[in-house]
């Protein structure tokens, strides 16, 4: 089966980037990439590539190369589906929020929905490829209504047919377009090995052969959990160190070239800070702890859902340390807030560290102002759910008599006027080059920058005459 025209039901962080890379290496295929949202849809076909509606390094210069040649977004569903050889689901699968399962398992109900409109839509034979973060053996819902679509058109002139496969994304935002076209490897599983060579073929253009790993179904969608899940043990694991570290005079960020030296061990995450964000972590570890309960396996669960425990413990760790240094009490008192996306290079805020912290300070009754250099004002508001203050006439000084609000700058050097401590927690560039002199001769005194990216260069910052706390830092 020669694979000439792709679908992909959702355009977001997954899809968007995945399919703009497959287009700039296949041009020989056409992809569609097709969603319900008629905004997100319009922002992915705005002339201005600055609007794009997901941030990654590489990806606009992509899009300017392919969209309207061979990639193309739409809301035409039915349309796209019916005319594709293969069609990858990559939608959102939320933990439910309530019902069996709340709280740990995923939502469902979009897979779902996507594998009834495929079921309803497709013609001939079609490759479904699993791309969201599922629990394992979700492979079998999509194929159970799928068959029950093939059993239907049996004695029609359409004779329908599917293959079911598993092709779990391993992409770091912030990373993703290289993640895509330089990746560790590329994780296909199935059960049909004709299908499994469909796609292995795509990713052949610009991926070695001894990278791409065939598996069955339920091997390729435990290994994606599994995987996010060890990568969110090892921060956890860390940042349970750095408490140590800042009661015994350890230095964190001496321990972990340590013990990174280790080969058995290896240095990637091992950087101590506020906590693990994004999309998939969190939800990943609960889907483990869920499986794990419903299998019958408490232990497992219990471990697995006790990283999840200390990374909301280290956030609040963070935000209790701040008041304690600040006297107790952030009443009247101005917070700047540096970054609030979970980490550079992205305009993700899901399960971002900065949202829990800003809104503990937040029921402080602190000051906020609010800067990070790709999330919108809108999305701080969404997920903060507190109205922006207003600036004062003729000014961009917060209004201290109205407690537990914030506002968005725009202008790093605007900032820090009158503020009393300056929080770092996302590891943006522009951070690391602050000129703390200049910014000490702005703030109320005594002034505090708090450090949970470990960025700063601590002599700089304490010369300038500041007090640093920094993470995992015993000095």
């Amino acid at each position: 089966m020669q694979i000439k025209n792709i679908c992909c039901i959702g355009a977001g962080y997954v899809g968007g980037p995945t399919m703009a890379v497959i287009a700039d290496k296949c041009q020989n295929i056409n992809v569609d990439v097709v969603d319900i949202d008629l905004k997100r849809i319009q922002k992915w076909n705005s002339s201005n590539l600055e609007e794009l509606p997901i941030y990654e390094p590489g990806l606009k210069e992509i899009i300017q190369r392919c969209r309207d040649k061979n990639l193309k977004f739409s809301t035409s569903i039915k349309e796209k589906i019916n005319n594709a050889d293969m069609i990858f689901i990559s939608v959102n699968t939320p933990t439910k929020k309530k019902g069996f399962g709340a709280g740990k398992a995923s939502d469902l109900k979009w897979v779902e929905a996507c594998a009834r409109q495929v079921a309803l839509y497709a013609s001939n034979h079609t490759i479904v490829v699993e791309k969201s973060t599922l629990p394992v053996r979700t492979a079998g819902v999509i194929k159970e209504i799928l068959n029950e679509s093939e059993i239907s058109t049996k004695n029609s002139n359409l004779k329908k047919t599917f293959d079911v496969l598993s092709n779990p994304e391993f992409l770091a935002e912030g990373s993703a377009i290289n993640d895509l076209i330089s990746p560790d490897r590329v994780l296909i599983g199935g059960e049909n090995p004709n299908a499994i060579d469909c796609l292995a073929q795509i990713y052949q253009k610009w991926v070695p052969d001894e990278k791409i790993l065939r598996t069955n179904l339920w091997s390729s969608e435990l290994a994606k959990l599994t995987s996010n899940a060890f990568l969110a043990q090892r921060i956890s694991s860390i940042n349970s160190i750095s408490a140590i570290c800042e009661e015994t005079g350890a230095d964190i960020r001496e321990v972990s070239k340590a013990i990174g030296s280790d080969s058995r061990i290896g240095s990637k995450f091992l950087n101590s800070g506020p906590g693990f964000g994004g999309s998939c972590f969190k939800k990943d570890i609960l889907n483990i702890v869920y499986l794990s309960e419903f299998f019958g396996l408490p232990e497992v669960a219990s471990f697995w859902e006790s990283v999840v425990r200390l990374n909301d413990w280290q956030q609040h760790r963070i935000s209790k340390l701040i008041v304690r240094k600040l006297f107790g009490t952030l009443s009247n008192k101005k917070i700047v807030i540096l970054g609030f996306a979970f980490k550079a290079n992205t305009n993700d805020t899901r399960e971002s560290p900065a949202k829990n912290i800003s809104k503990d300070l937040l029921e402080e009754g602190a000051s906020l102002v609010i800067h990070d250099p790709k999330v919108s004002s809108d999305q701080i508001n969404f997920d903060l759910k507190i109205e922006s203050t207003k600036p004062l006439t003729g000014g961009k000084n917060i209004s201290f008599d109205l407690e537990g609000k914030w506002q968005k700058e725009n202008n790093l050097e605007d900032c820090f006027k009158d503020a009393d401590a300056v929080i770092l927690l996302t590891e943006w560039d522009e951070y690391k080059n602050i000129k703390w002199e200049k910014v000490f001769g702005q703030m109320r005194k005594p002034s505090w920058v708090f450090d949970t990216r470990s960025i700063t260069n601590p002599s700089e910052v304490r010369k300038a005459g500041l007090n640093l706390w920094r993470i995992g830092d015993g000095l």
